[in-house]
């Protein structure tokens, strides 16, 4: 599973670009990339998964406690 750099665009980009030519490589069918505000980028490098979670759920509820 790879997971794009938080709030680095550019990173996000090389790093499931490194994945997508690896997997090339490798010959493997699964590329898991991506979750949901980097999905389209993920998608664009050839991801077969993504972790869309809060696209589906909203964000997860406050943990505060008091």
């Amino acid at each position: 599973m790879g997971i794009g750099a938080e709030g680095d665009r550019d990173g996000t980009e090389r790093s499931f670009a490194t994945i997508a030519l690896l997997a090339d490589q490798l010959g493997l069918a699964e590329r898991s990339m991506g979750m949901t505000d980097d999905r389209k980028s993920a998608l664009a490098h050839g991801s077969t998964l993504v972790r869309v979670g809060r696209a589906l759920f909203g964000d997860r509820p406050s943990s505060r406690r008091g």
